[in-house]
């Protein structure tokens, strides 16, 4: 059986690849029936919960309920621990045991030997670190993953699906935690990429944070437990959920933080004028990555483009283009799961959505350049493609090489790195031959070296449709060599706490 999965901050949307159709997959509880799967885990006591009934159990003294799992993978690391309450788990056993437990209510209902394949959506400007844990916790889960799709190329592959689309499509999708937005080119049966943009730290979860700052004071606020907020914030979820075009006032029940605390009410025009600011930010994203080029059509997905000033402040500015979806919530998993189906001959061509390259050093060591490895725009492979392929090839000067790999949004006049930098892996490579069978390299003096000097190191990168990259590093006078797969695990805290990954905002004036 093939399904699309779409792996949401707030949502997880399944949909199937069933003989041409694409239904999405219901999953029941006590209380009704949903078209989503909650990612949510609950800690007590050395106990663990995922999903639903993670959900069930927010209401519960006692339980740690941890929300938008997702957007800790951005700064994470396999080993990367999570403190919640003050219970440190490892970020990747709740990873699978979430995912574990999905698998096993998909197993319910089509068969528990039944092979679950799927297509999986990430957000277009998740590195190779979110798309390596995210592809590992579903293998550790029991799927068997065909491949990753850019979340808006997915619903690109939706709506043309749906609308028999021939021409430039800009998808505008604003999730539960992150926006990104995507230029494509369609025809008939290939979708080609032109560029991506996107901000991995806004989504709707940022619009539930917003009311609840208007609510409670900001000291009250940054005292909550993790649990007593994540209430809170659902509470704030579901009243901006129920906002329509005509709504005047919001009512918030504080009950959820203590009995008792009664209800306040927020008028909407107050909350959309905290909003704005926030919008404008993925408008203006949106608007850089159109720039001169002429789009035949504006496609709106993603949850947090439910919000009504949403689809006001686009038509504002993009006129009678703006085409919102009708599955805002599933378009992403149907474009997956008509990806996946065997009867699909989509091509889709991606790009790398930053330049992707690595410091080396010039002017004998007296100034440090940035090679572009992969630049940004550079079309990945598609699906069955053989890898994308670079190599460099020189005589190194130390005895050790120190390759600290790096993306970044921009390249300046100059060729050094610009605009969002986020650094990756530091590798450690021995040069000289007489290292060759040392383990590691932690604590080797780096220096210059006569023997280093007479070596050849050829250098080769390789990147899969996927978007990992992988590095060889080869000696070809001494021959020996090492094979690399490249992540952001490089300086990354051991721990991270849920507090940490809330968006920050400039105080109102």
């Amino acid at each position: 059986m093939k399904f699309g999965i779409d792996f949401g901050t707030t949502r997880i949307v399944v949909a199937a690849a069933d003989r041409g159709n694409y239904p999405l997959v219901p999953f029941e509880t006590l209380d009704s029936t949903f078209e989503w799967f909650p990612p949510l885990v609950a800690l007590r006591e050395g106990q663990r919960r995922y999903g639903w009934d993670a959900w069930h159990r927010q209401a519960e003294p006692g339980w740690t309920v941890i929300r938008s799992v997702k957007r800790y993978l951005e700064d994470a690391g396999p080993e990367t621990l999570l403190d919640a309450g003050g219970v440190t788990v490892a970020l990747a056993d709740l990873m699978q045991g979430l995912l574990s437990e999905l698998r096993r209510q998909l197993g319910e209902r089509f068969g528990a030997r039944e092979p679950l394949e799927i297509m999986l959506g990430v957000p277009a400007n998740a590195n190779s670190n979110q798309r390596f844990l995210t592809v590992d916790a579903f293998r550790r889960a029991g799927f068997s993953v065909l491949g990753l799709l850019n979340e808006p190329s997915a619903a690109s592959i939706e709506f043309g699906h749906r609308q028999r689309f021939v021409g430039r499509l800009l998808v505008y999708d604003l999730g539960g935690g992150t926006f990104d937005a995507s230029l494509v080119e369609l025809d008939e049966r290939t979708h080609t990429v032109q560029a991506t943009e996107g901000i991995s730290t806004l989504g709707g979860d940022d619009f539930d944070r917003v009311l609840a700052e208007m609510t409670v004071s900001a000291e009250e606020l940054a005292s909550l437990d993790p649990a007593t907020s994540f209430r809170l914030e659902e509470e704030c979820r579901r009243q901006k959920e129920a906002l329509h075009p005509n709504s005047r006032r919001m009512v918030v029940d504080l009950d959820v933080i203590e009995e008792g605390r009664g209800q306040v009410t927020v008028p909407v025009a107050d909350y959309y004028d905290r909003c704005r600011p926030l919008i404008e930010e993925t408008i203006a994203a949106t608007v850089r990555l159109a720039g001169d080029t002429t789009v035949d059509a504006l496609y709106v997905t993603g949850g947090g483009s439910e919000l009504p000033l949403v689809a006001r402040m686009l038509r504002e500015e993009f006129g009678r283009k703006v085409k919102r979806s009708e599955y805002t919530r599933s378009a992403t998993a149907i474009g997956l799961a008509i990806q996946a189906g065997e009867a699909s001959s989509y091509t889709l061509r991606e790009v790398f959505t930053r330049n992707f390259g690595v410091w080396r050093e010039s002017e004998s060591g007296q100034r440090m350049i940035f090679d572009p490895i992969f630049p940004r725009g550079t079309r990945l492979p598609a699906a069955g493609e053989p890898p994308l392929s670079v190599s460099r090839r020189y005589q190194p000067v130390h005895n050790v090489g120190d390759f600290r790999y790096l993306e970044a949004a921009g390249v300046d006049q100059n060729g050094q790195p610009s605009g969002d930098i986020t650094v990756w892996d530091e590798i450690l490579f021995p040069f000289d031959p007489a290292l060759a069978e040392r383990p590691t390299l932690t604590g080797v003096t780096v220096e210059k070296s006569d023997a280093a000097a007479r070596q050849e190191i050829e250098e080769h990168y390789a990147c899969d449709a996927t978007g990992v990259v992988t590095v060889t590093i080869q000696n070809t006078v001494s021959h020996y060599g090492r094979e690399f797969k490249l992540g952001r695990w490089s300086g990354k805290a051991a721990v991270v706490r849920p507090s940490a990954k809330k968006r920050t905002r400039k105080a109102s004036t």
